[in-house]
């Protein structure tokens, strides 16, 4: 049976009673306005009133003041960064050194596709590379070998080559940036 509150002067503030019941009040119900009463609809909210109380609205197209808009809008793609020497932020364009078979492509805003997902309320960490495109395989050795050796133990690795991704059990996102930036990548 549904439920509903009601508030008004004959009932007690807050009263919890089956919609049955509420049938033989509709005389008090009437005079109580829609701010006490929430029916949750667009049927409560007031009427659109006198259309000339709105201000007037013209649609221009290409007026002279649209520039002024225009530079305040994000850009569509992302701007190609400009060439410097260093970046502020350390920040390295990729430049990937040449007889790689393989490649890690940056992301649309230029980063690296490193990620570390958590999962198990943070008790799972999994760094996963992703946009690896050539010899996905020798690239998991590459980063296999080298967080192995960091860790002086065994990792668990997995390989997607139908979607170009490569996961590592643990956390080893900066291990994996430092290498793939000395790669150029």
């Amino acid at each position: 049976m549904a439920l509903r509150m009601v508030c008004s002067k004959t009932l007690n503030l807050n009263r919890i009673v089956a919609l049955t019941s509420i049938q033989h009040l509709q005389k008090p119900l009437q005079n109580v306005t829609a701010a006490t009463v929430r029916w949750s609809s667009f049927r409560s909210s007031e009427p659109v009133g006198d259309l000339a109380q709105y201000p007037e609205v013209e649609v221009v197209r290409n007026p002279p003041e649209w520039k002024f808009v225009e530079r305040l809008l994000a850009p569509r793609t992302v701007p190609k960064p400009k060439p410097k020497e260093t970046y502020p932020s350390g920040w390295k364009p990729a430049n990937p050194q040449p007889g790689l078979k393989y490649v890690v492509l940056r992301t649309k805003n230029h980063m690296l596709p490193v990620y570390l997902r958590r999962s198990y309320r943070g008790q799972r960490r999994i760094t996963a590379v992703r946009h690896v495109e050539g010899d996905i395989w020798q690239l998991e050795a590459e980063l296999r070998y080298l967080i192995e050796k960091q860790l002086n133990r065994p990792i668990i690795t997995r390989v997607n080559e139908m979607s170009g991704q490569i996961e590592f059990k643990g956390d080893h996102v900066a291990i994996v940036e430092k290498f793939l930036l000395d790669k150029g990548m």
